[in-house]
């Protein structure tokens, strides 16, 4: 017993002879924390958790809501059968102002560093997450965002138009950024752009194709932003803005199963349990005949002999009380499985844009040109064949309307985060059918609800968004769809 309290003693003594010669700060000083970090640093984990944060949204509320996947064989109070609540886009909010705090340290480091290939970059990645946030909600907070660190803990709320001006405006800005000659300096988990200048164009290329999304959603509002103008320059000026010219130049994040590069599902059952797959996604594909039917989905099941019948989806938001002789089609669990590609936004989804745009006359160009280019190339950026006779299939050859256009880009859209939602609240197409249990009315929903917490710690500004935006509701349209 003496001898343990003479050591305990004999450390005390030490330790107060070492704290005479210390600061408390010094003391206090956690050494294994990285204070300042390189710019660098700070990119792969953006992509990487926003990218695989992406992929969950898809399969956990756009699949459903969009008529992909549903809940199976309990469909209650799901999002499949356009149920929502305060809670519903919680997670969308608090990962994206998250990452996005990174992002603007991503931003300032760059600053420091001097660095425009970063800087660039950062304003990509802010343009690329804070879109889909105010797409989700409407008006959000934007220029007061993120701004603890000068005492702002109770950010306004930006509106929407306000906020769209802005990116746009940012993106501008980092196409004339990049400097085409200098690789990035950390691990670029969407173009290996620090092996390579190649990477940096392919950068500049979804800078400006991602300025065409941001333009092509906000359509509707021509003149009160020179929409038109802003797309005419991006596409008559490839030299200046280019953007994708075929699937290698995709943003894609490739995860290859060895950590910390792990898929976001952990294990492949975990994705594929308690559901089954869509009825009108899996017919649409059918109907034209799609090669990668079999990538995406398993075949259905007679209950009674366990025979073969083919890709049969359950219809969405069926009818309560309405039994199956079948057990329907699933999602395949290889779409859960690494090493995998998850799509953040593809040379597809640029074909489409600019065949709708010349289909409505705003730029030249042969709109069937660029149809048949998007249905293709989404098909090879599978991995899937292309059958010899695709583009003359009925349902696929172009027949010069919006709605053959859409219904493509809606089957191109496919993973990739919350697009295929977006574009149907903003074209009503596909036209998604009532199978008989539908809430809201039968109404797909135009908008998360607020989160709660943000309701009580910030009321004032949160009564003043619901003021300018008509309403806390799921069914309150925003600014780019009124």
């Amino acid at each position: 017993m003496k001898r343990k309290i003479s050591i305990i003693m004999m450390a005390l003594a030490i330790f107060s002879s070492q704290s005479c010669e210390r600061n408390f700060e010094e003391i206090n000083n956690d050494t294994s924390r990285i204070l300042t970090p390189s710019v660098g640093s700070l990119l792969a984990p953006i992509q990487l958790e926003m990218g695989s944060y992406g992929y969950l949204r898809a399969t956990d509320f756009t699949f459903d809501l969009m008529q992909v996947s549903l809940d199976f064989p309990n469909e209650g109070n799901t999002f499949s059968r356009y149920y929502m609540n305060e809670g519903s886009g919680n997670s969308l909010w608090n990962t994206s102002y998250r990452w996005l705090k990174q992002v603007n340290d991503l931003k300032d480091y760059s600053v420091k560093e001097q660095n425009n290939n970063y800087h660039a970059i950062s304003l990509v990645l802010n343009a690329w997450i804070y879109s889909n946030l105010t797409d989700s909600f409407g008006d959000v907070p934007f220029s007061e965002a993120i701004k603890t660190d000068e005492g702002i803990l109770k950010p306004k709320f930006d509106k929407q138009k306000d906020i769209y001006i802005q990116l746009l405006n940012d993106l501008k800005t980092a196409n004339g950024m990049f400097e085409m000659n200098k690789t990035l300096s950390d691990t670029d988990l969407f173009y290996n752009a620090n092996e390579n200048v190649a990477g940096i164009l392919n950068w500049k290329k979804f800078c400006n194709s991602l300025s065409l999304r941001l333009l092509v959603r906000i359509l509707k509002r021509n003149g009160e932003v020179d929409v038109h103008d802003r797309i005419k320059e991006i596409v008559n000026n490839p030299s200046v803005y280019p953007i994708f010219q075929n699937n290698n130049d995709s943003a894609l994040l490739s995860l290859s199963g060895i950590a910390p590069f792990l898929p976001p599902f952990a294990r492949p059952n975990d994705f594929t349990a308690g559901r089954v797959a869509g009825e009108f996604f899996v017919n649409t594909l059918k109907n034209t005949n799609d090669p990668r039917m079999s990538m995406f989905f398993t075949q259905a099941k007679n209950l009674a002999t366990n025979a073969n019948l083919g890709y049969k989806g359950a219809p969405s938001g069926y009818a309560l009380a309405t039994t199956f002789n079948y057990q329907p089609s699933n999602l395949h669990g290889n779409l859960a499985k690494a090493p995998m590609k998850i799509l953040v936004m593809t040379y597809s989804e640029v074909q489409f844009i600019l065949a709708e745009l010349a289909y409505k006359g705003i730029i030249s160009g042969t709109a069937k040109v660029f149809y048949d280019a998007g249905s293709k190339s989404i098909i090879e950026q599978w991995g899937a064949v292309v059958p010899a006779n695709y583009l003359t299939n009925a349902n696929v050859a172009y027949n010069n309307t919006l709605e053959r256009i859409m219904l493509q880009k809606y089957t191109s859209l496919f993973f990739v985060d919350q697009q295929q939602w977006y574009e149907q609240r903003r074209t009503g197409i596909p036209a998604l059918p009532n199978n008989g249990g539908l809430q809201n009315n039968g109404q797909l929903p135009v908008r998360y609800m607020y989160p709660t917490g943000t309701k009580v710690m910030n009321a004032d500004n949160y009564n003043n968004a619901v003021l300018q935006m008509g309403g806390d509701d799921i069914n309150v349209k925003m600014w780019w769809n009124k």
